[in-house]
């Protein structure tokens, strides 16, 4: 037994077994002598129930994490170079691909037992943005081992503005000191980098509130659907309680129904003999007439 073999079990588990089969490996440690591992073991955390859902989603369809890890790399470079065309395109294919994992990651959890809610549904989406940002936040969620959801940063890293704040700065010097004609040339060039600059950033922040919005769209959306849920939870239990009812009223019944037939069978006795006492009592009549 060692600590990553016990993790990568527990994290393997569902949430309400979790706890039962951590103390009882850090039992098992411990009586082994191995006081250090029962500790570790016992230090192991149970994850919340979107941070499960994420693991879940790892363990269970490693296939549809790869592509996410690659757009990650993708937008983070895109980001470095300020290629907003770049930007724009894995910008929409961002949306599409968080929306179909969150997705798959609900029906995974419902699969699996446990259906989520609407603010857990948000937190994988917030696990998923931070892992297309921070390469740290995208291989913790690779191991399919945590506890907590991540927290996505607010976009991407701006666009370096002190460095454009200096180039600025550096070409207004020049044209005061009678720049010569390379110069000019170097002033122009950095004017249209700046402007680059700023078209990426303004790219890259249309993007991230189309993301924005989207996102909340399809809260909303989300939203919606476990009120339905809820309500067809609701009709469920309705039902099931009708049919105990139901099922109770048809018990009676036959109880009553046997009962009565015992009572028609008691009667029918009760008729034959008092026909076989009628039939005595005529027959000493008619030998005692004369």
């Amino acid at each position: 037994m060692d600590l990553d073999a016990v993790a990568e079990e527990l994290y393997g588990l569902r949430p309400e077994d979790f706890t039962a089969v951590r103390d009882a490996r850090a039992a098992a440690a411990r009586k082994a002598g191995d006081r250090a591992l029962a500790g570790a073991i016992g230090a192991l955390r149970r994850p919340s129930l979107s941070a499960w859902a994420g693991n879940l989603l790892v363990r269970e369809r490693p296939g549809e994490v790869e592509p996410l890890l690659r757009l990650g790399e993708g937008l983070r470079q895109a980001h470095r170079d300020l290629d907003g065309a770049q930007l724009r395109e894995l910008g929409r294919r961002q949306r599409v691909l968080i929306r179909t994992l969150s997705e798959l990651a609900g029906q995974l959890a419902s699969q699996a037992g446990h259906p989520i809610g609407e603010g857990a549904r948000r937190e994988v989406e917030s696990t998923l943005h931070a892992v297309l940002a921070d390469p740290g936040a995208a291989e913790e969620w690779a191991t399919g081992r945590l506890v907590r959801p991540l927290t996505a940063a607010v976009g991407f890293p701006d666009v370096d503005r002190a460095a454009v704040r200096r180039t600025t700065a550096a070409a207004a010097s020049t044209a005061r000191e009678k720049p010569s004609p390379e110069a000019r040339r170097a002033g122009a060039a950095d004017e249209r980098r700046r402007r680059r600059l700023d078209r990426a950033r303004q790219d890259a922040e249309r993007a991230l509130r189309a993301a924005e919005e989207e996102a909340e769209s399809v809260g909303h959306e989300a939203e919606e659907a476990g009120q339905r849920v809820e309500r067809l939870q609701q009709r469920v239990r309705d039902l099931t309680e009708e049919l105990r009812r139901a099922q109770e009223e048809h018990r009676q019944a036959r109880t009553a129904e046997g009962q009565a037939r015992e009572r028609v069978r008691f009667a029918d006795r009760r008729v034959r003999e008092a026909r076989k006492q009628a039939g005595t009592a005529a027959a000493a009549v008619d030998r005692l007439s004369p």
